[in-house]
């Protein structure tokens, strides 16, 4: 009897759906017609086991018992879950040949093989277990993936990876969690002070944020602008802006803005009425290949910039447009690539949404399944790919207004791929006024290609441009190397320092994602622009999530900030705890054993001393500034409930 075994029951149903008829459907698993039976764990069916189990005096919190160290790991059964246990004990036990159905990611490779592995089911039976990877719920995509059975084996170095991130979590949590709170008693905090190696350096980017906010001063900087004729008799063509010597470094900031006033109005009177010599003149034809399909980090930071909506809703209306609507492809993919076997859907997708009703059907139509992207290359695909619809049609589904913004991005990003590229005539001209250079540059659109699909306000538009460093609305004339201008005055223009923005939903997850942003290790930086940054795709939403539960996060509008509890954790604890450095360099080590480059030992053992060290630091710091009394968060509805499969 062959036993299939996926991770959740709407996965265990799609792959029945595909399978031989007449079926028995039973509350905890599907028989075949043919005598094999499809199954599912209810999500984590098994959690790490506690400290009490492994000692019952360890229920209490005493410094003197940390660190906490298991010399043999162990699993529990959750309780709310065990029914399902004990059914899949019996089927596992029955069954001649399993096939693993776990989502296509680290925890759910993890997930279904430490449920076969507590069973203790034999070497021979464990080496032909099969693994089934499935990234859409719709039948054609099911059955083809179940005519692509491969070794389970070939996803061992997944599962440690996972496995060491798990008991990793477990050591440091604990241990630091239990630490940091009976130092925190000592002062009459009454609650529990949590500290996790990914939340406790993301809340510490939101604290020093704040601090640099509040100690923030604004100071004066001074820009010129060269207003350029053709000649002495011609009306102003374009202006230019003054690029400051070496020699007027010691009066910029480390920007290369101008503090000092007086160097500025210098700068205007001394090229007031002055010929203007184009000393170097670039013109380049540039291309913009399409932006590449999302994956869930980009997709929750896309949703917060256009309809505010946090990680957490938007990875739940993932969840329901994959699982209850079948309509994306599996959502909690860290992957922005497609493989090159997609493109045989490609041609239906792009119909199906033609002759759909939903805004995005002119897009669709307009598009050329002819082209090939970047997006489609086998080598950057892991256990999934990127987030894209599915060939089932949008059309009489009843999509919440969430859902439905969603989808449509997630539609847009893969239209897109068939669309040309955007190309611009960029120019860029240098000149020499008085002894000081100048530069302008402009921009000339030749062909929008995919970018017709981002259509913009003028406003959103203006300000791209500024950003892209060329002025507002300028064109240049025709110019040649050598040419000689004029420059009928100079203009001084003064701005502002402004202060760093607090964080959001999008930047703080941008934050997560460009980690090495704020890694002050040279070689950790380095390696950190190659991995996946702070947490993952699939666990990111939850930790913000998780801050804000325990009350060390809160919201002010959009922005996000911490509290006095958040604020005085932070302050207290050691400051290694607090950056992404340690934690950050962590995930890379993941990565590398889930890509055979690391083993689970050399993670674990530096870990458990880390801890160790970590632990007794602890005694030693001051917990003064904490609060008496934890901080309660608002409790408000939430605007989107999904019903568990």
């Amino acid at each position: 009897m062959k036993l299939y075994i996926a991770e959740k029951p709407s996965l265990g149903r799609a792959i029945a759906a595909a399978l031989p008829k007449p079926q028995k459907n039973h509350r905890t698993h599907i028989e075949l017609a043919n005598g094999d039976v499809v199954s599912w764990c209810i999500g984590h069916i098994l959690a790490q086991a506690d400290p009490e189990d492994y000692d019952p005096t360890l229920k209490k919190w005493r410094m003197e018992s940390l660190p906490i160290v298991p010399q043999q790991w162990q699993l529990k059964p959750i309780t709310r879950t065990r029914a399902q246990l004990t059914v899949l004990r019996k089927l596992v036990k029955q069954a001649t040949e399993i096939i693993h159905a776990g989502d296509p990611d680290r925890e759910g490779q993890l997930l279904v093989d430490e449920v076969i592995d507590y069973f203790k089911i034999s070497k021979t039976k464990k080496s032909k277990i099969k693994r089934l990877l499935i990234s859409d719920l719709n039948l054609p995509a099911v059955k083809r993936a179940l005519n692509a059975l491969k070794p389970n084996s070939d996803y061992m170095p997944l599962s440690i990876s996972a496995l060491a991130r798990s008991r990793a979590d477990w050591l440091y949590g604990i241990n630091l969690t239990r630490a940091y709170t009976l130092q925190g008693q000592k002062t009459g905090y009454n609650s529990v002070l949590s500290v996790g190696r990914v939340q406790t350096p993301l809340l510490g980017l939101v604290v020093r944020r704040e601090q640099e906010i509040a100690a923030f001063v604004s100071k004066p900087f001074y820009q010129v602008q060269a207003h350029i004729a053709l000649n002495i008799n011609e009306a102003e063509a374009f202006t230019a802006k003054w690029q400051p010597s070496d020699n007027c470094q010691p009066y910029c900031d480390e920007e290369g803005r101008v503090l000092v006033r007086g160097l500025a109005v210098n700068v205007v009177k001394r090229i007031d009425n002055q010929a203007a010599t184009v000393s170097d003149l670039e013109s380049n034809e540039k291309q913009q290949a399409a932006p590449l399909p999302f994956n869930l980090s980009q997709l929750q930071i896309s949703a917060a910039k256009q309809f505010s909506m946090n990680a957490k809703l938007v990875l739940d209306v993932c969840q329901a447009l994959y699982e209850k609507h079948k309509l994306i492809t599996y959502p909690r993919s860290d992957c922005r690539y497609l493989p090159k076997e997609q493109l045989k859907q490609a041609r239906g997708i792009v119909n199906t949404l033609a002759q759909s009703s939903l805004p995005c059907m002119k897009s669709a139509q307009g598009a050329n399944t002819s082209l090939v992207s970047k997006a489609w290359n086998d080598k950057k695909i892991t256990a999934h790919h990127a987030i894209i619809p599915t060939e089932k049609s949008p059309e009489n589904i009843n999509l919440n207004t969430f859902e439905k913004n969603i989808y449509l991005l997630i539609v847009r990003q893969y239209l897109v791929q068939f669309y040309p590229a955007y190309i611009y005539q960029q120019t860029k001209v240098t000149l020499l006024i008085a002894g000081g250079y100048f530069v302008s540059q402009a921009k000339i659109e030749k062909q929008h290609g995919w970018k017709i699909l981002f259509a913009k306000s003028k406003k959103s538009q203006q300000a791209e441009t500024l950003k892209e460093g060329y002025e507002q609305e300028q064109t240049l004339p025709p110019l040649t190397k050598g040419q000689l201008l004029h420059c009928l005055q100079g203009e001084l223009i003064e701005k502002h320092t402004s202060p760093p923005q607090s964080f959001t939903d999008a930047t703080l997850l941008a934050a997560m994602t460009g980690i090495a942003r704020y890694v002050s290790d040279a070689a950790i930086k380095k390696v950190l622009k190659e991995t996946d940054g702070l947490g993952t795709d699939a666990t990111r939403a939850g930790i913000i999530d998780l801050l804000f539960k325990r009350g060390f996060l809160q919201r002010h509008g959009k922005a996000i900030t911490a509290t006095e509890v958040g604020v005085a954790l932070i302050n207290a604890l050691p400051e290694m705890a607090t950056l992404p450095d340690m934690t950050a360099q962590w995930e890379a080590t993941l990565t590398a054993i889930s890509e055979k480059n690391a083993s689970y030992l050399s993670f674990m053992q530096p870990l458990t001393t880390t801890v160790t060290e970590m632990v007794y630091g602890a005694s030693q710091q001051s917990f003064s500034g904490l609060p008496k009394v934890a901080f309660k968060p608002k409790r408000g509805k939430r605007k989107f409930q999904k019903k568990a499969s």
